[in-house]
């Protein structure tokens, strides 16, 4: 099958580029209209009980979208005169009456937008924006409604850029150093740039069907990114080995393609398995990147096995072949060394490993505030004034919606029950139809706290004669986390079948994929731990540009864990598919460990600096999740590059010994069908039959 599409690049390679050009232009020509589509809205759960309350009161009253304003050190004539201008602007339904602070030196004011309008009043508010900081004041600050949506979005186009002009010199200074020619070099970084103009173009498809959030465009580049440099390198590289032996370019592009290529395939398919676990989960954000990040992958990798295999057989007799690699590197000394203590080696590190991930016991997840948001916006300035001269309107989650099927007049105990509920400050009630009453309980405390989520738990517990639904932010938030709960083992399940059978498929080895998944699972809980220790507890977060938020967005372990995992296989089946050649060739259960080790290494920690280098643009980014999701995956790649792939893994193959490849008669078979197999393994040496043993099969 690799031969089938891999000569078709080869034999009309100049067709394959042309329509990989195409699929560029169309990228960054089209695909970018994706910017203007962004949405913030994030942790939904659609047919919840709180998404069903809110249903019902934006049915029965609608409320409009509001700009809020804080405006400091206004002459109260100015003031008077700038909110009577704002009133008359075309698409505003009511500008509140100035609240003055407790000091007396700033006021609060809350325009509401008409209902209908274009870019959902994007203009207007703009307008409104404009006229209110013309007044003689101190400091006028005018946030909230599309102007932060505006915002999330320039946030998130601003994090793009700066991460691709900081990265790409760096990954391309680092190639270099790998390649020793441009020409080589260049390679992954066009493919790179492929993939993110079919990035592009792959969440411009998804917006016209669903809502396609900030962090998606943000977390689905910089894996585009990432892969498609680690599946370029992992080719040219072997590219380039080939060229040793094979003076015909399309040979060595052949050839490349049946060792290469069939690792990158492999590898492709599992992070595309990681990334689908997240369609488990009923949040249109965590399936929509489930989808849109698997549908990238499968981009990558196409390119991979397509594009670059149609510019190397145009350009290839101009990359030098590699030289050939002493047997005894640094990577084969350290294999060697941990073969000496194996078992000292594997307490050490999982030790150490589940030390760093302590932390996460103490995770507590949060839909957020201002405070994700760049000091320099608008909208974490006005959280910051809010938090200064209003502290009692500074509440980013709002009250407890409470839905009755009843009249108004017959909810007066329900009012009393929940006015008496631990954390509950006060209880509004307010008539939404003929028969349906909606109750505000204002919490006491943190609208996300333990004492609210009990309370919108003991309210939905109640015995009533008619139906009750609770809504509102803290209910939703408890909605999520039960969401989680219920569909976190499924989504589990179908990444680790996945995982397992496509591993299986690859090694021929039963052993080899649960080895894999559990030593994954080590250094992914330790950088969850670490992302918690920093964004959470507030440890050397000002180093990053953050602060001790309390919290780490609902969204961020789900995302690290996913694609975390997904990059951690793919490494190990770099590792592996080097093991498995030279176990085949007969080098033995120790040697073949210390071969691939060798061969790899350098490979591995190439394209592990290489993605990091990227990931890290996103660290240095605007949006708190976005830094705690890129911190969390550099460390799960350092980690897993350092400590899993020169340790871990030669510690625990050394221990199983043959037994890493063993395999019942009855799952040959099953073996002999799934395995992508383009040739023949080399003959095995008499001296390696006996170490292998008649029961196993490669």
């Amino acid at each position: 099958m690799l031969r089938t599409v891999t000569g078709f690049a080869v034999r009309r390679p100049v067709i394959v580029i042309l329509v990989w050009v195409a699929v560029l232009a169309a990228g960054f020509g089209i695909g970018t209209g994706v910017f203007d589509r962004l949405t913030s809205d994030v942790g939904t759960v659609p047919g919840s009980e709180s998404a069903q309350a809110e249903e019902h009161v934006d049915d029965a009253a609608p409320q409009p979208d509001v700009v809020t304003a804080v405006i400091e050190g206004a002459a109260p004539d100015a003031l008077e005169a700038g909110l009577a201008d704002v009133a008359a602007l075309p698409g505003i339904a009511s500008v509140s009456p100035p609240l003055p602070s407790e000091s007396g030196d700033a006021a609060l004011v809350e325009i509401a937008l008409s209902p209908g309008l274009e870019d959902d009043g994007e203009g207007e508010a703009s307008a409104a924006a404009e006229r209110l900081e013309s007044i003689d004041a101190t400091s006028v600050v005018v946030a909230g409604g599309p102007l932060s949506d505006v915002e999330f979005s320039e946030t998130a186009q601003e994090d793009v850029a700066r991460a691709e002009m900081l990265s790409m010199p760096v990954v391309l200074i680092l190639l270099l150093l790998v390649f020793g020619g441009l020409l080589a070099a260049g390679l992954p970084l066009l493919i790179a740039m492929v993939g993110v103009g079919a990035t592009f173009g792959i969440l411009f498809a998804f917006s016209q069907v669903t809502d396609v959030s900030v962090y998606a465009i943000q977390i689905t580049t910089m894996l585009a990114v990432g892969l498609a440099v680690d599946y370029a390198l992992l080719m040219v590289s072997r590219f380039r080995e080939e060229r040793r032996t094979a003076p015909d370019v399309r040979e060595a592009v052949l050839r490349t393609s049946a060792t290469a290529g069939r690792t990158v395939v492999f590898s492709g398919l599992t992070v595309a398995v990681a990334l689908a676990g997240l369609v488990v989960f009923n949040d249109p954000f965590l399936r929509s990147m489930g989808l849109a990040g698997s549908a990238i992958v499968l981009a990558d990798m196409a390119a991979a096995l397509t594009l670059l295999p149609a510019l190397l057989a145009k350009f290839g007799h101009r990359v030098s072949p590699a030289r050939e690699k002493s047997g005894d590197g640094v990577f084969a000394r350290v294999a060697r060394g941990v073969q000496k203590r194996p078992v000292l080696t594997l307490v050490t590190t999982a030790a150490a490993l589940v030390t760093l991930a302590a932390p996460v016991a103490d995770l507590h997840i949060s839909q957020g505030d201002p405070r994700m948001l760049p000091a320099s916006t608008d909208t974490r300035e006005l959280w910051t004034q809010l938090t200064t001269h209003f502290p009692e309107q500074a509440r980013w989650a709002g009250d407890i919606e409470i839905v009755a099927s009843a009249p108004e007049n017959a909810v007066d105990g329900l009012r009393e029950t929940v006015a008496d509920l631990p954390g509950i400050e006060s209880v509004e009630v307010v008539q939404l139809t003929d028969d349906l009453t909606g109750l505000a309980a204002t919490p006491s405390g943190d609208a996300e706290g333990a004492a609210a989520q009990d309370a919108v738990r003991s309210i939905r517990a109640l015995d009533l004669p008619y139906e009750v639904q609770v809504g509102g932010d803290t209910a939703t938030l408890v909605d999520y986390r039960a969401m989680l709960s219920d569909r976190l083992p499924w989504a589990i399940a179908l990444v680790a079948v996945g995982t397992l059978a496509l591993l299986f498929a690859f090694t021929g080895s039963i052993l080899l994929p649960i080895k894999a998944i559990l030593t994954n699972l080590l250094s992914i809980g330790a950088a969850l731990g670490v992302v918690v220790w920093v964004f959470q507890q507030g440890h050397l977060a000002g180093l990053l540009g953050s602060e001790g938020l309390g919290y780490l967005h609902l969204t961020v372990p789900i995302l690290v864990g996913a694609i975390a995992f997904g990059l951690s296989v793919d490494y190990e089946v770099f590792l592996l598919s080097r093991i498995r050649e030279r176990w085949l060739a007969g080098d033995g259960a120790h040697g073949s460990v210390v071969a691939g080790l060798q061969r790899t290494g350098g490979i591995v920690t190439a394209a592990a600096l290489i993605i990091g280098v990227v990931f890290t643009g996103f660290v240095f980014g605007g949006f708190a999740p976005i830094k705690a999701i890129g911190l969390g995956l550099v460390l799960a790649i350092a980690l897993d590059a350092i400590v899993v792939r020169m340790l871990l893994v030669p510690a625990t193959m050394t221990l199983l010994g043959t037994r890493n490849w063993w395999l019942p008669r009855p799952l040959r078979r099953v073996h002999d069908r799934m395995a992508l197999t383009e040739s023949a393994p080399s003959p095995q040496p008499r001296a390696a039959e006996a170490e292998r043993g008649p029961a196993l099969v490669g």
